[in-house]
């Protein structure tokens, strides 16, 4: 039976808000609210629609109620694995699937995730699309299985394995997950094992399994479709109906039970991590599933004990006893159980038995004090605006209303939700915390770098980890070339006619306001209550531009120290006083600039911004915190130095620029430059560099122009303004020949690679261009050559991407990827292979597809008040026309085969490059000589 509701999607439920037009002095109450329309297909399939026309565009999603929880032991990591496959064919979509389809409509990409207990796919397409997008869903759910074969599955099975070497197996701590899980949850348990699953399950995978597993989990009565946006209601259900109403029921899904878990005893392990270069301690207690009636009281609990100056663990770990820069709890709440986690990752050569002991005092001091009603409320502040945030997209607002709906049975639960979040008390927090932490069992995992077990939790006993061995050939072969033959599924209509577009939306710009202040800040504006939310950057130029290269990270621990209080508020009184009104502030530094940001209820943005007028004209200049914040960056800096992929993003940049340019140099410093700096290098930086004359400030959301300047008022009159000249750079040219450079990380599971060269400014005329001709090659994901050759034809990696990285000061264009150890040459060669050939293949159907990609996928550029500020940071930055994204219509309109072929010819350069390779040296090193470059580099 159909029925209607109306969401109400606020945690107060009714909210004021200033109204946004300009000559209205007065204040409106307004509700904020998603409506929303659920019905039942007579197959199960449960539907719900919501209607969003803010932009053409419109969010599918299919959720199935199948995760890791319903995996066979032995067969774990199939789920996802089966997210993959769902991706490639199915019997009307053809090969390819969905990718292929979502780069000719310009779709946002078709993508997907799982967790322990449901799997997703979605996109965000143009609103002509939409019927498209519903028939290639249904092709999905209904008329997919015989499409899978035995080299489909091999295939797969090593993207998969890559995934997890990237994730899991090349990644400082990576293993942690697997053994807390393993050790919390009995065996047996469905949460016993990890998501991602164990290369021996996923290599164990049968054909078979598939097959079984589609046939018990992905029919229709265990599926959501979600679609949201600008859509016509009947017509939609139409749709739905048609495409999905012959869709066989399946057998029916037995609700799964709750599993709570209960620890006999605490158990404390240790593991030598070979990526680790600090110690990290984690504390896991069994919790409670998600929307369990004591889970909102565990989420205030976790944030109040670790997050901010006040934080009981924070003043004991951080500022007291200086043992980390951070200390995080989160409660990790599932479908049948739930887990809360405790994790400290201190700083070189910290004991965490230290650790254990400061964790036990900031608890001491927690069951004196408790918890106030002005700090839970500054809490719950927060989390109304992140609730708001999370609903800026149709997608998001989908994903809310299919969360819901799977795990509640009612899109409707968030009514309770919100009474559930408001009713919490300083007493439940309490409570929860002697009932779940307080001298209860936990799980405590000692994850320290080889060679420091001196460092470990006392008795503590060796986790079991296993690691994969690096083997030559050690993979199975496959021909991906071969077709599947099959009967196809009957249907009551022709299913492999692609329905034809709708109305083709037309690109709407958002109207842009510019006003200069008589201090010389250049502010733009865009006005839109979507949300009752603002987004704002202040971005200052300079950045690393104005550093001496024997002390860079002035720019950096600078915009670190500006939020830490100011000359009338301690660093706690700040804190207190930006959460109180549930806004964000944050400061950081680029390689070019210093900004501002945040995110605010819009009827807060005027005290947000004179917080911002404190934090920018009257810094505190608070050793105390200095020190910290010299420490914390150190500590990162060392933990980087472990990362395959710091390093690698690090050495390019060295190579790329060379000692004579300050760009080579990463904005944070290395240990020795920070230990050099002094607060008074922070202040001469300060008085010398800051200056409105350099400031673009960007404001999108639910506030006027009038409001946004009068806010800006206390700055414009009161910031002083300086003339600061932004250096030249020497510019690096294009290498005179190729260089293959190795960087030795022993027995790296894979090996990460950055290639590349000099490249284009953002401002230069040939930039966005360039861009368009490199969709196919390597920055249209599925539709790349990049990403068809290396992970759908050979499985070499889970990823592979290219692109053309400009700002107004420099640009560089680069291939990154991360590939499995043991094809590391066989890899390089056929990236140095792609790139001779690109030009002498680039075909008429190559741009038809970039050119449907690039101009369909307009439609959604600016929905979100992130993509709205991105545009303002273009047109301020970079000197663009308000209309630059019409513009770029007409530039990839005018295209021509001819014009794309030269500028392959013109900006990629296989031959005067950069081959860096970060890896296992003493398998790989000696086998790059054959990509023809003479013998490599070894930088380490």
């Amino acid at each position: 039976m159909k029925h209607f509701k109306s969401l109400i999607l606020s945690l107060v439920l009714v909210c004021t808000i200033a109204s946004c037009k300009q000559n209205e002095a007065k204040t409106e109450t307004k509700e904020f609210k998603v409506d929303y329309e659920k019905f039942t297909l007579d197959n199960g399939l449960q539907v719900i629609l919501h209607v969003d026309k803010s932009d053409p565009v419109a969010a599918v999603a299919l959720t199935a109620h199948v995760g890791s929880a319903r995996e066979k032991e032995g067969r774990t990591g199939f789920a996802h694995l089966f997210e993959h496959l769902l991706f490639l064919e199915s019997e009307n979509l053809g090969k390819g699937g969905l990718d292929q389809m979502s780069a000719r409509i310009g779709g946002s990409g078709a993508n997907g995730s799982t967790s322990r207990d449901r799997t997703n796919y979605f996109q965000t397409v143009p609103k002509d699309a939409l019927e498209k997008m519903i028939w290639a869903e249904a092709d999905k759910l209904g008329f997919f299985i015989n499409t899978v074969t035995e080299p489909v599955l091999a295939k797969e099975k090593q993207v998969v394995k890559n995934e997890k070497r990237q994730r899991v197996d090349n990644q400082p701590y990576g293993h942690n997950s697997a053994v807390i899980n393993s050790n919390l949850y009995p065996e047996g348990h469905p949460y016993s094992w990890e998501v991602i699953g164990s290369l021996e399950d996923l290599q164990n995978a049968t054909l078979e399994d598939v097959k079984e597993f589609y046939r018990r989990w992905y029919v229709p009565n265990n599926v959501t479709l979600t679609i949201a946006g600008d859509i016509d209601v009947e017509q939609t259900k139409a749709w739905v109906k048609k495409y999905f109403d012959e869709i066989p029921r399946g057998e029916d899904i037995p609700k799964i039970e709750k599993q709570p878990v209960i620890l006999k005893s605490s158990k404390r392990l240790f593991y030598e991590d070979n990526f680790a270069r600090a110690p990290r301690l984690t504390m896991t207690w069994p919790a409670v599933y998600e929307y369990h009636p004591d889970s909102y009281a565990l989420s205030v609990l976790s944030q109040y004990l670790t997050e901010g100056k006040k934080a009981p663990l924070h003043k004991v770990l951080v500022e007291d006893q200086q043992l980390t820069s951070d200390v995080s709890m989160y409660q990790y709440s599932s479908e049948i159980a739930g887990q809360l986690m405790l994790s400290v990752t201190a700083f070189d050569k910290v004991d965490l038995n230290t650790v254990a002991s400061a964790i036990n005092d900031g608890f001491k001091e927690f069951e004196m004090n408790g918890i106030s009603e002005t700090d839970l409320n500054r809490i719950k502040a927060g989390q109304e605006t992140q609730f708001y945030n999370g609903l800026s997209s149709v997608l998001g607002k989908g994903f809310q209303l299919a969360q819901y709906e799977i795990f509640a049975g009612d899109p409707g639960f968030i009514n309770q939700d919100v009474k559930n979040i408001l009713a919490v008390t300083p007493e439940d927090v309490m409570r929860v915390y002697n009932t779940y932490v307080k001298g209860k069992n936990y799980i405590a995992t000692s994850f320290v770098p080889k060679g420091q077990i001196n460092l470990v939790l006392e008795n503590s006993q060796l986790a079991n980890v296993v690691e994969e061995k690096i083997i030559e050939g050690a993979e199975e072969a496959f021909d991906p070339s071969i077709a599947a033959t099959y009967e196809k599924t009957p249907s009551s209509f022709d299913r492999s006619v692609e329905p034809p577009y709708g109305e083709s939306p037309e690109l709407t710009i958002p109207q842009v306001w510019k006003r200069e202040l008589d201090s010389g800040i250049k502010v733009f504006g865009i006005e839109n209550d979507e949300v009752p939310l603002v987004q704002f950057e202040m971005q200052i130029a300079g950045g690393l531009l104005l550093e001496n290269k024997d002390k860079v990270g002035v720019s950096n621990l600078l915009a670190n120290l500006m939020t830490k209080g100011t000359k009338s508020k301690t660093p706690e009184e700040l804190e207190n006083a930006i959460e109180s009104i549930g806004a964000s502030i944050n400061a950081r530094a680029s390689e070019d600039n210093i900004t501002i940001s945040g995110t605010t209820l819009s009827k807060h943005f005027d005290a947000t911004m004179a917080l911002v007028s404190e934090i920018l004209l009257e810094p505190r200049w608070d050793e105390k915190e200095f020190d910290l914040l010299k420490q914390s960056t150190i500590s990162g800096i060392q933990r980087s130095k472990a990362n395959p992929n710091s390093i690698a993003s690090n050495e390019f940049a060295k190579l790329l620029y060379g000692e004579n340019n300050i760009l080579a140099y990463n904005n944070r410093g290395t240990e020795s430059s920070v230990e050099r700096i002094s607060i008074a290098d922070l202040q001469n930086y300060y008085n010398t560099n800051l200056s409105p004359k350099l400031t673009n400030m960007h404001v999108v959301g639910a506030i006027s122009e009038a409001s946004v300047v009068k806010a800006l008022e206390t700055i414009n009159t009161k910031w002083k303004a300086r003339d600061v000249v932004l250096p030249e750079l020497p510019m690096p040219l294009y290498p005179e020949k190729s260089t293959v450079y190795f960087y030795d990380v022993p027995d790296a599971k894979q090996s990460v690679i950055s290639f590349g060269y000099p490249a284009l400014k953002a401002t230069h005329k040939d930039y966005y261009p360039a861009t368009v001709m490199n969709y196919r090659l390597g920055g249209g994901g599925f539709a790349s050559q990049l990403t068809q050759e290396l992970r759908e034809s050979k499985g070499y990696t889970y990823g592979i991407r290219s692109a053309f990285n400009g700002t107004a000061h420099e640009g560089y264009f680069r291939i990154s990827s991360g590939i499995r150890t043991n094809v590391t040459y066989e890899a390089s060669s056929l990236v140095k292979q792609i790139l001779e050939d690109y030009g002498k293949n680039y075909s008429a159907e190559d741009l038809e597809v970039t050119k449907g990609y690039t101009i369909k996928s307009n439609a959604r550029a600016f929905e979100t008040l992130g993509a709205k500020l991105n545009m303002l940071t273009n047109i301020s930055n970079y000197g663009f026309a308000d209309d630059y994204a019409k513009q770029r219509e007409t530039i990839v309109k005018d295209l021509t085969v001819d014009d794309v072929k030269a500028l392959i010819e013109h900006y990629i350069k296989p031959n005067q490059m950069i081959y860096l390779i970060v890896g296992d040296a003493k398998t790989q090193l000696e086998k790059l000589e054959g990509l023809g470059f003479g013998k490599p580099v070894l930088l380490n």
